[in-house]
């Protein structure tokens, strides 16, 4: 009987055991799961999707009915600059046969000429006063600077706009923008394309600059977003803020409130649309309304991960939030702000309910503390559901940095975030780049008007 029970004892120690590796080998699975997670979301993450699929669709549209219109370059309207004439051969290239006319048919080119750089010699008179003895020089409209002598020779304003659009609109290095410019019949180094951005944004885009902050700030709605950056090497972050008017970017030390108010003050007493990030709470006059996409593809990842009752949750979860959504569509504000109660309280019982799951703890604490601000785009008009703005104001500077790489120095920080905001603003109101950076180099403070007119 003791032998047995020796047995017996022995085999419940080795399953203990064999239980605690199993569960040491679960922990550890999980850990590597939700890393690969957080690393595809990371901004170092690499291009890669994975190893390429070994019978890859083909690409362009595929054959059928649903193949839709075909498209084609449309004619110009305008009148053509010059005409050209392919007339027939002589004789036919196969048999040497007399050829037939038939028909005339129309092919049309858009091409741009070749480009040549105009050089201007601006005359500056210089002179002195009778009275105060001071010296006066003349200014005219085309100069982008008053500097003579070793720095007399310099670039027009179109040519200065360019290499800011080029590297802060296109995210070209400084270099790679010199090297294009080179191409248009222009030798200028990157430290001069350098030199001049950050001359624009200490002088001529500063009082833009100032306009979009104020606009932003007295905007119904703003949507703020964050992410990585670099300076001189060491981490920094970059913060957004967009609408659909204005676009802001700034390059700040860190992630917090005061990183955050530098630019959206903390009195800010519009809609904030955010994620979850916990610095957006203190917001305290703003009515918040937090990002919808989160919670739906942070739900969907649980729900592959779970199996059986742990999965309830998740998928209660993003049913709510997806009923939440689908009442956009409901014709009135009174029955939108009754489908908007009714979320609520659904999500107020979800989160009520007791679960011994981790994953699904920290889900329904995430889901407590953002439920009083996850609705409100069905309350107020023209609040989006998602942080969308924000997260297309964050892509084209991080595929930028994925190009240089970040900032040297605090002063080109500076200079990235003012030029970036006046190049994504303009865009965004289908103005000429190009132009409006020229015209701000040529004439002091067109402002605001033009920019967002």
């Amino acid at each position: 009987m003791e032998s047995r029970i020796a047995l017996l004892e022995a085999e419940v120690a080795r399953k203990d055991g064999f239980i605690v590796y199993q569960q040491e080998r679960i922990d550890k699975l999980e850990a590597a799961l939700e890393e690969s997670r957080r690393r595809s979301k990371r901004q170092a993450a690499p291009f890669s999707k994975g190893d390429p699929s070994p019978e890859p669709k083909t690409p362009g549209r595929k054959p059928g009915d649903r193949h839709g219109r075909h498209g084609h370059r449309r004619v110009p309207s305008a009148p053509p600059d010059r005409e050209l004439h392919a007339p027939l051969p002589d004789w036919c290239p196969d048999c040497g046969g007399e050829i037939i006319h038939d028909r005339d048919a129309e092919q049309w080119q858009t091409d741009v000429p070749e480009v040549r750089p105009t050089v201007t010699r601006i005359t500056v008179g210089i002179g002195r006063c009778k009275n105060c003895k001071r010296r006066v020089q003349g200014h005219h409209r085309e100069q982008t600077s008053d500097a003579l002598g070793a720095a007399a020779s310099q670039v027009g304003p179109h040519l200065k706009a360019w290499a800011m659009w080029l590297h802060y609109g296109m995210g070209l290095s400084f270099a790679r923008s010199a090297k294009v410019l080179s191409y248009l019949g222009v030798t200028v180094t990157a430290g001069a394309i350098c030199r001049s951005s950050a001359h624009a944004a200490a002088a001529e885009l500063v009082p833009v600059h100032q306009d979009l902050v104020r606009a932003a700030n007295r905007s119904a709605t703003i949507t703020m977003d964050e992410s990585g950056w670099r300076v001189g090497g060491a981490g920094r972050w970059l913060w957004v803020a967009a609408n659909n008017d204005v676009t802001l970017c700034w390059i700040a030390p860190g992630r917090s409130f005061a990183d955050a108010t530098s630019v959206i003050a903390a009195d800010y007493d519009g809609v904030l649309v955010r994620d979850g990030w916990v610095v957006y709470d203190r917001y305290s006059q703003a009515t918040h309304q937090s990002c919808t996409a989160h919670i739906l593809r942070r739900t969907s990842e649980m729900e592959a991960d779970l199996t059986g009752a742990d999965r309830k949750i998740p998928t209660a979860a993003k049913a709510i939030i997806k009923d939440a959504l689908a009442a956009r569509d409901l014709p009135s504000p009174a029955e939108r702000a009754a489908a908007a109660a009714e979320c609520t309280a659904r999500l107020a019982k979800l989160c009520a309910r007791p679960t011994g799951n981790d994953a699904n703890r920290r889900l329904l604490k995430h889901l407590a503390h953002q439920g009083p601000h996850l609705f409100t785009f069905l309350t107020v008009e023209g609040v989006e559901a998602t942080n969308w703005h924000g997260e297309q104001a964050v892509r084209p500077c991080v595929v930028n940095r994925k190009t240089f790489g970040g900032n040297r120095t605090d002063t080109g920080a500076r200079t990235q975030g003012i030029v970036t905001s006046v190049i994504a603003t303009a865009a965004k109101h289908g103005h000429d780049v190009i132009g409006y950076l020229a015209s701000r180099a040529r004439a002091p403070d067109p402002g605001l008007a033009i920019l967002l007119g």
